[in-house]
């Protein structure tokens, strides 16, 4: 556009010619009169040509995302005034802990109930409820079958082992550890170590699960009796146990021929 507005046309003036004897203090040659048309035309700018309002924005507006697309990974847009920090997401801040952790302690075989005891007593004497909080004894519901009836008992879930939830140091450590019935922490040497997330995760769901689960004293290749249902007396040897349809094929003998029948684990009890 600029070279057709620099472009002689119809006897006008060479504008471009005029501006570089201008700066080369060349004398000006005589021009014409401008007539009312020609001075409607708009005018070349000495600089170079000018540019609309709508086009300057759009450079201004290419200009503004390039310099975006430039800035640093990961940070924020580079503005006039600088680099504009965002501050941090509140998902990105760590969770506040008070040090809390899962231990576990041993203690003598079937003790497990009477250092649950003495432990919360020493707590509530000793004033430790702030770094002493649950004392578990994790248990399930299991079904077992005895002279042919059933009942639920209670199942240590690791029998000699109590967990602890508690904040480690001297004195709570001090506290546990002097308990009547304990015999140490289980851990690496003499420093206790805590259990991980996942571990106490598992537990705690297990101990939530109150569906109870039966208890089996036979394995594969045992004799046993079974006392309920058509087969009701019958003698016969453990072929396999299926624990996720909590039922067992036992090999029964009948008209001289061992054949497989499968019973639930109520109805089998071991010789």
């Amino acid at each position: 556009m600029g070279e057709e507005r620099n472009r002689p046309q119809g006897g006008k003036p060479d504008t471009a010619a005029l501006i570089q004897k201008l700066f080369r203090d060349e004398p000006q040659e005589p021009q014409p009169p401008i007539t009312p048309e020609e001075g409607a035309q708009e005018p070349a700018s000495a600089v170079g040509v000018v540019t609309p309002p709508d086009a300057a924005e759009a450079v201004l507006e290419e200009r503004g995302q390039t310099e975006v697309a430039q800035a640093p990974a990961g940070g924020a847009p580079v503005t006039a005034e600088g680099v504009v920090e965002a501050p941090p997401a509140a998902d990105e801040q760590p969770p506040a802990r008070d040090g809390r952790s899962w231990f576990v302690i041993h203690t003598y075989s079937g003790y497990e109930n009477k250092v649950r005891t003495n432990l919360e007593r020493r707590v509530a004497s000793m004033v430790m409820q702030d770094k002493i909080f649950r004392i578990l004894v994790p248990t399930e519901d299991e079904i077992e079958v005895k002279d042919g009836k059933r009942r639920i008992a209670k199942k240590k879930v690791f029998p000699g082992y109590v967990l602890v939830e508690m904040i480690m140091d001297d004195d709570s450590w001090y506290v546990v550890r002097n308990t009547p019935g304990v015999t140490g922490f289980v851990g690496s040497g003499s420093k206790p170590l805590p259990l991980q997330d996942r571990e106490v995760k598992a537990i705690l769901r297990q101990l939530g699960d109150e569906t109870p689960k039966f208890r089996i004293t036979y394995q594969k290749g045992s004799s046993v009796r079974i006392n309920s249902g058509p087969f009701m007396d019958f003698s016969g040897i453990v072929d396999e146990i299926l624990p996720e349809k909590e039922k067992v094929r036992v090999l029964v003998s009948i008209f001289g021929r061992e054949t497989p029948v499968e019973l639930d684990f109520a109805q089998v009890e071991k010789i």
